[in-house]
């Protein structure tokens, strides 16, 4: 039995209604911050991952996080950090052909990982300041409480709250990581030079909000203001680049075709010389390989809101406290949307842009919509468009023959193993 575009079901004593109807997400999309936030049930079950940062919080303070963390991912200052993006990826492929040099001309390499660890580094500099061996250690551990969070309970009330062992792996990585960034805010605090990046935002963010409109004292002390977002930039920023990166290489591995188009287009914009900003803008073919990628194999399964007064959709009531979930995929492979080939890989489609893509455009929501679309989005697609075209200049890529297409659900749509290519020098 196939479910409709729109539906109610319960989850014990919350309800949620579950939309796919193109015409309810385009008046999702106009409503703001005041009217729609975070379901506070998602927001308790992912509290040792996220706590009150700007990925699960609602209301002022919210509007507060994104006031100080979206300035620093403007277009401008992403701009600003291609040459680190460049420095961090060398350094990765370096290892590549390295292996390479003692394997001999072809490697079967698990590139998720790598790409995982290269995308924390970029993470860790960018925006924090640190290198990733100071990062490392964070993002590991960020990655257990992922796995364990996402493992599936018994279905009782209270399940988290139970000293059992996999609850109390949880509370001690949850302390870990706290104790962990916490000593990278002090070495911060004791600088006399103050770097402008993302750590140094919401430093200042949680300073001068303090005693001004009551928001941290009123809901959330400063060291855990400053903590929560540090830990929702250090995931969200390095895992869905990471896995979005994986998903990409791997259809241009199976499509050979696509993967020579875009190498010959980096070739003539680049030549042999390091990307930059403004080449990254003439690279069309690639944004299209990646906009497809992300429509094909969106790293969020749903956009989730909840009701923080009553609205209206499409004339129906939904009263406040009402939770509401968008399905990504199958709003973005719907065939009435985006026509009869939407589960088949065809970049082409994103020639003329995201409008000409399909029916609607409110119907492409990989990095969310409404008033709560990713602050990371300019990060994220510079990121992927430095890695990819890097990769590209230096390697051909085909598929494994140990590689298992196994897209898994932990939190985030990811390859449940891995993605395993094969890998020549051009």
């Amino acid at each position: 039995m196939h479910a409709g575009p729109i539906y109610l079901f319960s989850s014990g004593s919350v309800e949620w209604l579950v939309v796919s109807d193109i015409e309810m997400v385009k008046e999702i999309t106009l409503y703001t911050s005041v009217n729609l936030g975070k379901p506070s049930l998602q927001s308790r079950e992912l509290g040792p991952l996220l706590g009150q940062g700007i990925l699960s919080s609602s209301g002022p303070i919210w509007v507060h996080q994104r006031k100080i963390i979206a300035p620093s991912l403007y277009l401008d200052k992403v701009k600003e950090m291609v040459n680190l993006i460049v420095h961090s990826t060398n350094i990765t492929l370096k290892s590549w052909e390295s292996r390479l040099n003692n394997e001999g001309e072809a490697l079967d390499l698990r590139i998720d990982d790598d790409l995982r660890s290269l995308s924390a580094d970029i993470i860790a500099r960018a925006c924090f300041g640190i290198n990733y061996v100071e990062g490392n250690e964070i993002f590991s551990k960020l990655r257990d409480l992922q796995n364990l969070l996402s493992a599936k309970e018994a279905g009782i009330p209270g399940f988290r709250c139970l000293p059992i062992k996999r609850n109390r792996e949880i509370w001690r990585l949850e302390k870990e990581v706290n104790s962990m960034i916490s000593k990278i805010i002090d070495e911060r605090l004791k600088q006399d030079a103050e770097e402008q990046d993302l750590l140094q935002m919401i430093l200042e963010g949680a300073k001068s909000c303090e005693g001004n409109d009551g928001i941290l004292s009123d809901s959330i002390s400063r060291d855990r203001f400053i903590i929560d977002n540090c830990k929702n930039i250090f995931f969200a920023g390095h895992e869905s680049t990471a896995i979005t990166a994986s998903w990409c290489l791997m259809l241009l591995a199976i499509h050979q075709d696509w993967q020579d188009r875009v190498r010959a287009e980096v070739l003539q914009v680049c030549g042999n010389n390091p990307p930059h900003a403004s080449m990254l803008r003439k690279m069309k073919m690639l944004t299209m390989v990646i906009q497809e990628t992300m429509r094909l194999y969106p790293v969020a399964a749903f956009v989730s809101r909840s009701a923080l007064e009553d609205i209206h959709l499409k004339g129906i009531l939904i009263p406040k406290g009402m939770n509401i979930e968008i399905s990504v995929p199958i709003l973005m492979q719907d065939p009435e949307i985006w026509g009869h080939d939407s589960h088949e890989f065809n970049p082409e489609r994103f020639s003329n842009g995201i409008v000409g893509a399909c029916k609607f455009p409110q119907a492409y929501v990989p990095f969310g919509l409404g008033a709560r679309i990713c602050a990371g989005q300019h990060l994220a697609m510079t990121e992927l468009k430095v890695i990819l075209c890097l990769i590209l200049i230096k390697f051909r890529i085909s598929l494994s023959q140990s590689y298992c297409h196994s897209p898994d659900f932990r939190l985030v749509i990811e390859p449940g193993h891995g993605v395993i290519l094969n890998i020549t020098r051009i």
